[in-house]
């Protein structure tokens, strides 16, 4: 069984319910339809529901069983609006202009539907940018306790099964935060290691990447990456970290025992915590592409309950895939 087939029938166990904010594209409507027949999770859609239904019909998909919430003629949109109100009280956001948000803003509107227990999760961004989908994420759902940063990861999933854990291996940060000081790196491992054990199931095993292993190198960049384990140690953290250290002591168990003995990690990392966006990303691509390996995600990670965001090139598998990864990162 593949990864996303896994996570699928870990999903339908939990049957979670998850908004999808953007049902005017038709690509949400059809995914709708497929997360129900695989009864992978419950399905809200935001929006007028004769348009919905309208919308639904006209392009060939089968939403019954999906539940359409109109915030214009939703019984707790007052709730839902002096929530913003306080949420945003040190920005002074008026009751008129949170009334408009709640009304006219699906993505906010699902975002609070989670925070209040309406929904268990939300996935958006087929029909807007990131920084919509996450703007109204970190405004409304807030970060996780003890996590000040907002990061993503990739579950990379490579065919010879020579890495990781039988192939799989996480990468962040890959998409969100471009320079990550040291204590955002700690964060990013804590956020990593909550997702390969919620999502994968995997017992974490977290490498701090840098171009130096055990003070091979000196510099203020290795030094960000042994302040980021530091911080970790103080933390107390539950799960096995090693730092700093280069990719390959890391993944290859013959070097990560020459240059690291005596680690818990090096040699057998199931978790790579880039030191900055750039390799972050980089990294991810030429494994994708040279490895022919499998990029799954990325997975939005660090919020208090869980907000996925897609690309708006994404299929209508994309969406199916993103709901259930969605569904088993909820605690």
């Amino acid at each position: 069984m593949g990864l996303i087939e896994s996570i699928k029938e870990k999903a339908k166990l939990q049957l979670r319910t998850i908004v999808l904010p953007e049902p005017e594209d038709e690509r949400v409507l059809k995914a709708a339809q497929q997360v129900l027949e695989e009864n992978t999770a419950k399905v809200v859609l935001i929006g007028n529901v004769e348009t919905i239904k309208a919308d639904a019909a006209k392009c060939g998909a089968n939403i019954d069983g999906a539940a359409i919430v109109d915030p214009k003629n939703f019984d707790n949109i007052e709730k839902y609006i002096d929530e913003l109100v306080q949420l945003r009280k040190s920005k002074n956001l008026s009751k008129e202009e949170a009334t408009e948000i709640m009304l006219n803003e699906p993505r906010f509107f699902g975002c609070m539907m989670v925070r209040l227990g309406d929904a268990d999760g939300l996935v958006a961004g087929s029909n807007s940018p990131t920084a919509d989908v996450l703007k109204a994420a970190i405004q409304v759902i807030k970060t996780a306790p003890g996590i000040n940063t907002v990061s993503s990861a990739f579950i990379m999933e490579t065919a010879d099964g020579k890495f990781g854990d039988n192939g799989l291996i996480l990468f962040a940060d890959c998409a969100v935060i471009p320079e990550p000081n040291s204590e955002q790196l700690a964060d990013i491992a804590c956020a990593t290691a909550a997702t390969a054990s919620s999502v994968v199931g995997l017992e974490p095993r977290v490498a701090m990447l840098s171009f130096s292993t055990k003070g091979s190198a000196s510099h203020p960049l290795v030094d960000k990456v042994q302040y980021a384990c530091d911080i970790l140690t103080e933390r107390n953290v539950n799960f096995a970290f090693d730092g700093e250290l280069q990719a390959d002591a890391a993944i290859i168990e013959s070097i990560g025992a020459k240059k690291a003995p005596g680690s818990k990690v090096a040699g057998k990392a199931n978790i790579l915590v880039f030191p900055d966006l750039q390799s972050g990303n980089i990294g991810y691509k030429l494994v994708q592409r040279f490895a022919g390996a499998e990029a799954h995600g990325p997975i939005v990670q660090g919020l208090n309950q869980p907000v996925n965001d897609l690309s708006r090139g994404c299929s209508v598998e994309d969406i199916a895939n993103l709901v259930a990864i969605t569904a088993t990162q909820i605690k």
